[in-house]
């Protein structure tokens, strides 16, 4: 099954719907889809975006000299304008997130543990599941509490900690993963402690149907039958009902396992919602979970980089996910989130440690490989400072790269106290 439950045609833009236009005839609406120019050489965060305002307008043609619109995706931007957010454009766009309560350097310990220690319940629940149990729901609401904590500290050490991706722990690690990326989402949004808990709770659960599907179909190495999609399709209506038997369960997460694969055009499943019947936990979760499934290597396949999945996602707004939520979600990670492989200006390859909030293109970096791409003493680069490279340049990162094609376990790296060992040569 590879990504039947998150792709269909529309999700990625056709060149045949792109229109090549100067930037002096642009006009709010249109839907800009790629520039005269690579993406990472602008400013703009997003790679592809309405142009909502005149501001929106004037940035562009500051920067570009024509742009290339996708007049499908401008339709669907006015079609879905309405009922894009439960949340109306102003309060969104006036959420920002609250101060770090700490430093990564300081977080990262505790994180680790947080991580570990939830992971291990998460499978444990899944596991009484399995056996025709229900969730013990007080262990778990307890275990989402030291995440909400975690993030609320330094979001960047549990989110690093989401890119140790394990290929045959993939249904576990994943409902943890949401459960975080949730939780990073509606801090961005500035959501209250309570909410936070009970957004990253709906995370957490999301997935527990499928643990009542026969493992030939959820294991499978490779696409499904129809018939076989329709029975793995059965897990959100599965998940409803077992999280409803589980006492004291949150009402908000039995919505979300019933409606995580429910679309604002009312093409998901099993009810077909309206955008209008999609609960905003339920956007929030849908987007966390597109974009850990598409990010993590599978069973049947390898799973794609940030930027990569920023775009697809991107594609997928107004009909599919919802626009500001996922926007405000690519502000949260930012281009080069935790975890990310990276490659330097100068060939240096490299891993991102921490965000900067207010420069997301310029992150910390430890480097791990020289410009022969041959191992070299790990050192700390912080992006957001003077930091000159051997030849007396600044150090500027050139793209995201896969790790697997320079030799790079991240896991291993991990276990191997890499972090430590950045962080030690900043001292």
């Amino acid at each position: 099954m590879v990504f039947e439950e998150y792709y269909n045609d529309e999700t990625l833009a056709s060149s045949k719907n792109l229109a090549k236009i100067d930037v002096k005839d642009l006009r709010v609406g249109m839907y800009v889809s790629k520039l005269d120019k690579p993406w990472l050489e602008s400013n703009f965060l997003f790679q592809g975006f309405e142009l909502k305002n005149q501001s929106d307008i004037d940035a562009v043609r500051l920067q570009c000299q024509f742009v290339f619109i996708d007049v499908a995706k401008e339709n669907k931007v006015h079609k879905f304008a309405s009922a894009n957010t439960p949340y109306s454009k102003g309060w969104l766009d006036q959420r920002v997130p609250p101060d770090k309560l700490s430093s990564f350097d300081k977080e990262v310990e505790r994180a680790d543990s947080v991580y570990r220690e939830t992971s291990l319940l998460v499978r444990s629940f899944m596991e009484e599941v399995q056996f025709g149990r229900t969730i013990h729901v007080e262990i778990a609401k307890k275990a989402v509490a030291k995440c909400v904590d975690s993030v609320l500290h330094s979001p960047d050490a549990l989110l690093w900690m989401t890119q140790l991706k394990n290929r045959d722990l993939y249904t576990s690690q994943h409902s943890m993963n949401v459960c975080i990326l949730a939780i990073a989402l509606g801090r961005q949004i500035n959501l209250s402690v309570q909410e936070l808990n009970d957004v990253g709770l709906c995370g957490m659960m999301h997935d527990m149907g499928k643990m009542r599907i026969p493992l030939e179909i959820l294991n499978k190495p490779g696409k499904l039958t129809p018939a076989e999609l329709k029975i793995m399709q059965g897990h959100a209506e599965l998940g409803w009902k077992l999280l409803l038997s589980s006492s004291g369960m949150y009402a908000g997460a039995i919505d979300v396992a019933h409606s995580h694969h429910e679309r604002l055009d009312g093409t998901g499943y099993p009810r077909k919602l309206t955008a209008e019947q999609i609960t905003p936990y339920t956007r929030i979760v849908s987007i966390a979970d597109m974009y850990d499934a598409i990010t993590s290597n599978r069973i049947y396949h390898d799973g794609i980089n940030h930027l990569d999945a920023i775009h697809i996602m991107t594609q997928a707004c107004g009909s599919q996910l919802d626009s500001g939520l996922t926007y405000k979600f690519i502000e949260c990670l930012g281009i080069y989130p935790p975890g990310s492989v990276i490659e330097m200006q100068n060939g240096e390859i490299g891993i991102v440690i921490e965000v900067n909030p207010k420069q997301k293109i310029r992150p910390k970096v430890i480097l791990l490989l020289d410009e022969d791409k041959k191992p070299r003493p790990e050192r700390m680069v912080d992006l957001a400072k003077i930091d000159l490279d051997a030849s007396g340049k600044d150090y500027r990162i050139k793209r995201i790269v896969k790790a697997s094609d320079y030799g790079i376990d991240l896991n291993q790296y991990y276990r191997d106290g890499i972090i430590e060992k950045g962080l030690a040569s900043l001292s």
